[in-house]
């Protein structure tokens, strides 16, 4: 395999390894959230823990699947942080999951072509390796906050990585 594919196989691994990561982090998140909760806003300056999944549908969506995946761009990017209930908990997981599958089959088939072309998406000019970046940053840092809404609710440790020892020490390359 030549450096050019390599490195396309090892930003496609990693796009979809911190995808992966971030659903997991956010169905954790959600395992004691009541209905009720889900849709509770702090203030009005604040979004719901349902807003902020139904926003990172649409800009998957937008990002990826419409931009990327070369689809029509059906996004209604209001009704993302206008909708105040009319789905459950389990529908907004589902429709996330959805929509992160749908997302990341688009960057595993993704051919150098499509990575390297440069696109508008939401008034950015991006390429498409800048829309995977896009997307899996955004997708983070609103697990993140996520996360801490979750911890401010709950005032519990969500133990992302309970399983894991932290503290291990990085080795030294060979």
């Amino acid at each position: 395999m030549d450096k050019e594919a390599q490195l396309i196989e090892e930003l496609v691994k990693n796009a979809l390894y911190r995808m992966d990561e971030s659903t997991r982090m956010i169905q954790k998140s959600l395992v004691d959230v009541s209905e009720e909760e889900l849709w509770l806003k702090p203030n009005e300056s604040l979004n719901s823990i349902a807003n902020l999944i139904l926003h990172l549908c649409g800009n998957i969506s937008q990002y990826i699947i419409s931009s990327l995946g070369e689809n029509e761009d059906v996004r209604q990017r209001d009704a993302e942080f206008s909708a105040t209930g009319g789905l459950t908990k389990t529908e907004v997981l589902d429709k996330l999951v959805e929509t992160v599958d749908t997302a990341k089959r688009i960057i595993f088939d993704a051919n150098t072509d499509q990575l390297l072309k440069v696109r508008s998406v939401q008034g950015f000019t991006f390429s498409g390796v800048g829309v995977i970046l896009h997307a899996v940053e955004h997708y983070s840092y609103h697990t993140g906050q996520i996360a801490f809404w979750v911890k401010q609710l709950k005032n519990k440790d969500l133990g992302f990585y309970s399983d894991i020892d932290l503290n291990i020490k990085n080795k030294k390359s060979q």
